[in-house]
């Protein structure tokens, strides 16, 4: 079989075992066994015959992937603002709306004087080594209760060179110091809701899901906690539920906050919330 043929049959096979953009997943997953940088090497070599030892690989990580294993697990490897992370089932597949919440941080951080920052629930830390090399001038903090999240965190700091301290913590580090930022996308999906998510998100460590009855137990309790946290002026963000935006502007509210917005994703959905001390 030549390589569009192999992708044509991984194609259909995932299809059929619905898996969305079923295509798109069979040519990374070729492309990963074959060893090449980028999917589109493929379309250089359509024509190629495959050996059945190239393509045995690559039965093993379909039928994976048809049962609903995550891509990125399968790839070992996630895209996050421009770069590859290392992604397994120590934490969170990282979302393309967080690159979002990165990108209001470095807005911020632009307009006023950043010097330090937490990074609160880092999971696998990409917001955390995002912004610390963006932001070369401030010292990032990155806290989880998760050792193995954690341990994943520092893997990917030290593979793109980022300086980061990482520390476990619940919510908060040890300690009285202020932050010019708190920035934290916590597990915000209500309990109850869980077990209708999709196969790939329940891949997921359920922790980093898991946001309680509402799914704002622990946004409340940081918001609550974090104002002591935060110097005066001092800016926090959350990722949230689609339809958390109210609550959470409230909550700021209740406890002080003031500048108090809400910030839509690309696809519209209110998905962020920002206060200032």
């Amino acid at each position: 079989m030549t390589v569009l043929e192999v992708i044509r049959s991984a194609t259909g096979y995932l299809e059929k075992n619905g898996v969305e953009d079923a295509r798109l997943n069979a040519e990374h997953l070729l492309a990963h066994t074959l060893g090449k940088k980028k999917r589109l090497d493929l379309y250089m070599e359509f024509d190629r015959p495959l050996s059945d030892a190239e393509r045995a690989p690559l039965r093993d990580l379909v039928r994976l992937r048809a049962q609903g294993q995550p891509l990125q697990h399968l790839l070992g490897s996630a895209e996050f603002h421009g770069r590859e992370f290392r992604c397994d089932a120590r934490a969170l597949v990282p979302r393309p709306e967080t690159e979002q919440l990165v990108e209001l941080a470095l807005q911020r951080a632009k307009m006023q004087e950043i010097s330090t920052i937490l990074d609160v629930g880092t999971g696998s830390g990409v917001i955390a080594v995002t912004l610390a090399l963006d932001l070369p001038q401030a010292h990032v903090t990155a806290v989880d209760f998760s050792p193995v999240a954690l341990e994943l965190a520092r893997e990917n700091a030290e593979q793109l060179g980022a300086s980061v301290t990482f520390m476990q913590a619940n919510l908060l580090p040890e300690g009285t110091e202020a932050f010019d930022m708190i920035v934290a996308n916590l597990p915000y999906i209500p309990a109850g809701e869980i077990p209708t998510l999709s196969r790939e998100v329940q891949c997921d460590p359920v922790s980093a899901l898991d946001g309680g009855a509402d799914g704002l137990d622990l946004v409340r309790e940081l918001i609550e906690r974090g104002h002591s946290r935060l110097t005066d002026g001092g800016w926090m963000i959350h990722e949230i539920g689609h339809d958390q935006a109210a609550r959470v502007a409230e909550l700021f509210a209740t406890h002080g906050y003031r500048e108090i917005a809400v910030h839509r994703d690309y696809s519209e959905v209110e998905r962020f919330v920002s206060a200032v001390r």
